[in-house]
């Protein structure tokens, strides 16, 4: 039996730095694009919801295509991690594009919006499927994948911690009042900082497990152990039900603070104004939900943390719903639902190398690949639907877009929507996570049995070679 020593801290380190890197952007995008798209470049709330829902629809049928031909790559750096350095550029150069704002009309800037995003998502694709999968080769341990997990986690935070502290002053500094120029300047900043950090992964980071024959390219046969995991079928639903409840609150955040709390611009604490607090603090709260999850899965399961993290979310955004309108219960709440969010995410990752070994005891076949890229699909398709519904909700309920830059008067009918999809419904959508979490059916005792079992395969295998 092969036995490998545990992943030191400097790889764990340097995997961590890929997803502060994806954040630089994931997070950027999903704080900030439709803000920009509808208060700074104007394009129209329905028509923004509508092109999210298309653009990222197609992107996500992207995701298991990129897994499976990552599981059949074969180079001296491995299966995933080359996909890293081969992507880095395009993944700078189009998210700079996508912020680029040309003067076109609303045709043409939605035009332009459908092409850049399309293609801004194709490279976050290609660089964050091998990305992700990469946890499912880095250490056999699943202990130490949940470690690495954490990491992962810890520095996603850190990273959106950043762009939430740092966004809007940088936008407003850079632009000297242009929020267009400043949003492009900012990106251009955070697109060297995700080059650096990814180049950085890419060096730290080793490929350790192998499977144990050789792979055959049978695609359907692949896809059919995959569904047949009822337990990955599960998480990768529940997946997609926390995602929109996390990105149809984070896109929420301005709207509430600016129409509904009626704080504006003005600087709440040091350099940030009402919703850059909220956004940061919340983003610290995620930090701690995801430092502290080896340590309460260890004490209770996965499973069941995923369960009352879930439910904890929800009775958060709703006691905020229920509450008198008001800075702090917002803050508070927010904070509340990112620390169960920073355990979720991180054990979501965990739980998919997990799904991914059980497969592999079940078939032969390791497919991490396509676990976690198809896991991927699930996510990007909640991010979607998470951004959509936002912004059909304001399109809804009668929200009034900017004119000429000047905040409009918002109706009592625009200002209930606001409030209803700032809580009630990711909360709903949390609620309904939670409760399909019930049927996840991978245990501890399960697991062990599993990892011992490929460890002597992949010994056999390893002596036969």
């Amino acid at each position: 039996m092969t036995s490998h020593p545990p992943l030191s801290v400097r790889e764990k380190i340097a995997y961590g730095l890929g997803d502060m890197a994806s954040n630089f952007y994931n997070g950027f995008f999903g704080i900030f694009l439709l803000y920009y798209y509808t208060d700074v470049w104007g394009i129209h709330p329905g028509h923004a919801a509508f092109m999210f829902l298309i653009t990222r629809w197609a992107d996500a049928l992207t995701d298991p295509a990129m897994g499976l031909l990552a599981d059949r790559t074969n180079t001296r750096w491995g299966k995933y991690r080359p996909y890293i350095l081969w992507t880095i550029i395009p993944y700078a150069l189009l998210g700079y594009l996508l912020f680029l704002g040309p003067d076109f009309g609303q045709t043409g800037k939605l035009i332009y919006a459908y092409v850049t995003y399309s293609l801004v998502m194709l490279a976050y694709t290609a660089i964050n499927v091998p990305y992700s999968a990469l946890l499912a080769v880095i250490h056999p341990d699943s202990k130490e994948r949940t470690r690495a997990t954490q990491y992962r986690f810890i520095f996603a935070s850190l990273g959106s911690i950043l762009v939430g502290a740092t966004t809007t002053p940088l936008v407003d500094w850079l632009g000297g009042g242009d929020e267009v120029t400043g949003f492009r300047l900012t990106i251009i900043l955070f697109a060297i900082l995700s080059v650096i950090l990814f180049l950085i992964t890419f060096a730290g980071t080793r490929e350790r497990t192998t499977p144990d024959r050789p792979q055959k390219s049978n695609v359907s046969q692949d896809i059919a152990v995959l569904v047949r995991n009822i337990s990955w079928v599960v998480l990768a639903i529940s997946g997609v039900l926390i995602v929109i409840g996390l990105i149809g609150r984070l896109s929420s955040v301005a709207f509430f603070a600016k129409y509904n709390m009626g704080l504006g611009d003005g600087k709440v604490l040091w350099w940030m104004d009402s919703a850059s607090l909220i956004i940061t603090v919340g983003f610290v709260g995620q930090l701690f939900g995801a430092l502290l999850t080896p340590v309460l899965s260890g004490r209770s399961g996965k499973k069941r943390l995923m369960i009352a993290a879930n439910f904890l979310a929800a009775a958060a955004l709703i006691v905020n719903y229920l509450a008198p309108t008001g800075f702090v219960i917002a803050m508070v709440s927010h904070t509340v639902m990112m620390f169960c969010f920073g355990i979720m995410i991180t054990l979501l990752f965990a739980m998919y190398t997990d799904c991914s070994e059980y497969g592999e005891w079940k078939s032969g076949k390791n497919s991490a690949g396509l676990t976690v890229s198809a896991s991927m699909f699930s996510l990007k398709f909640g991010s979607a639907v998470g951004v959509a519904i936002p912004s059909a909700v304001l399109a809804g309920f009668g929200f009034v877009a900017p004119l000429d830059g000047v905040a409009q008067i918002q109706s009592e009918t625009a200002l209930a929507g606001i409030r209803m999809m700032f809580n009630i419904v990711p909360g709903l959508f949390f609620l309904c996570a939670g409760s399909l979490m019930c049927f996840y059916q991978i245990d501890r005792r399960l697991l062990a049995r599993i990892e011992q079992d490929l460890s002597v395969r992949r010994s056999e295998a390893a002596s036969a070679g």
